[in-house]
């Protein structure tokens, strides 16, 4: 049965569900971005980056910062990136044969 323990677990592995919001967190790895540059760089509308970045924000994996007319973003917990390595390490070896699946 899940527990509640994992709920923070589940959030951010959500925020971290999607393309286009990897892509975020990958650019914002190398500096702080404004909502205007990752538009350009996604090539979305703004509602639409807007919602990404919100669900990022609410996970705990990036802050923003108001100056002026822009918001700018940046990179709260860069150990994300870690998990992007182990993810390219699971695909970098040949999937396991379980005992289970040749019965001897």
């Amino acid at each position: 049965m899940p527990t509640r323990k994992f709920s923070s677990q589940v959030k951010v592995f959500k925020a971290l569900g999607h393309e286009t919001r990897l892509f975020i967190v990958d650019e914002l790895s190398r500096g702080e971005r404004c909502v205007c540059e990752l538009t350009k760089m996604v090539g979305a509308d703004i509602s639409t980056i807007s919602k990404h970045l919100s669900q990022l924000r609410e996970a705990g994996i990036i802050a923003s910062d108001k100056r002026g007319m822009q918001v700018y973003y940046r990179l709260l917990t860069p150990c994300v990136l870690q998990l992007f390595s182990c993810v390219k390490g699971v695909y970098s070896h040949p999937p396991c044969e379980c005992s289970e699946s040749n019965p001897g």
